[in-house]
């Protein structure tokens, strides 16, 4: 097995040679030197809120994910990726080395725009819900009678503001133009879509449908770069494809097991959150491993 992961999981990074700049629900993001280095945690967060308990070799899952996406989709839009390979970085002492292995990205520092950039390929989630009540997604209106799973095509942008705590809020195209400009709003327009359609291809070819996505943009000397994570358990909706149609409730390879685990304890979905039960804590940890080895290749168990 390529990859396995034993090691505990980890919740808290400290470095103590670098600038701590953030701290995330998931990464912690410093800065060494010109560039960043995102450190991806084994926290796992639902509805918002942090858990408690951390999922082993999470941070890993991500981590590698977001590098094999970054690289595939590199020329569909540029990104922020630098390096993964921390063993090459002499900036960064030895004794830390084993640490920040597997889970750092090495970026570029730009300029993040203040948008989260989904885009929704399947009608589910809170989009479904929206479409219940008004037939339209953060006022997109859709044909009638879709039903759960039925595929949106063209697949459509909704985005939604980037909160520090509490929850996102979706926000219409023309606030988005209001907050960064025309020029940039349509160019992030663009890419978050034809990323989202490479991405479904490649997903689809290994028999898997990403429901939706969100992606996040910065600037750097006035070009756009694809930032943060890409097409992670954490940022994606994955269902397999045979499983696929108009009115199924397909299985999900991402966190929506330990959101409906969490929803059927009667939590409000305000902090603190319940414990979760080790085998919540496996299982959600297994399904980040599937994913991972069915868009990578690479197999942690």
């Amino acid at each position: 097995m390529i990859g396995a992961v034993h090691e505990a999981p980890l919740s808290s990074i400290d470095l103590p040679f670098c600038r701590r700049l953030g701290r995330g629900k998931v990464r912690e993001v410093f800065a060494l030197g010109d560039d960043l280095l995102l450190v991806a945690s084994d926290r796992v967060s639902a509805f918002d809120v942090v858990m408690r308990e951390a999922i082993p070799g999470k941070g890993q899952v991500l981590t590698a994910t977001s590098a094999f996406w970054f690289r595939l989709l590199a020329d569909v839009c540029p990104n922020h990726l630098l390096s993964t390979d921390v063993d090459a970085w002499p900036d960064v002492p030895a004794e830390f080395k084993p640490l920040l292995r597997g889970r750092t990205m090495r970026c570029r520092r730009c300029e993040p725009l203040p948008v989260e950039w989904v885009v929704r390929g399947y009608l589910t989630g809170s989009g479904w819900q929206d479409y219940q009540r008004t037939g339209s997604i953060s006022g997109i209106a859709l044909p009638p009678g879709l039903q759960h799973a039925s595929q949106l095509e063209p697949p459509i942008l909704t985005p939604s503001t980037k909160a520090a705590q509490g929850h996102d809020e979706p926000i219409s195209f023309a606030e988005v133009v209001a907050r960064i400009g025309a020029p940039v709003a349509e160019a992030a327009r663009r890419a978050a879509l034809a990323l989202y359609r490479r991405g479904a291809a490649h997903a689809r070819s290994r028999g898997i449908v990403i429901a939706d996505t969100k992606f996040e943009f910065g600037l750097l000397g006035g070009r756009l770069l694809l930032i943060d994570e890409c097409l992670t358990p954490d940022s994606s909706r994955f269902w397999p494809a045979d499983e696929v149609r108009p009115g199924a409730r397909p299985t999900s390879f991402d966190k929506q097991y330990l959101r409906d685990w969490l929803l059927g304890t009667g939590w409000d979905k305000s902090p603190p959150p319940p414990a979760l039960p080790a085998e919540v804590v496996e299982r959600t940890a297994a399904t980040y491993r599937d994913i991972e080895r069915r868009l990578t290749g690479v197999d942690r168990r």
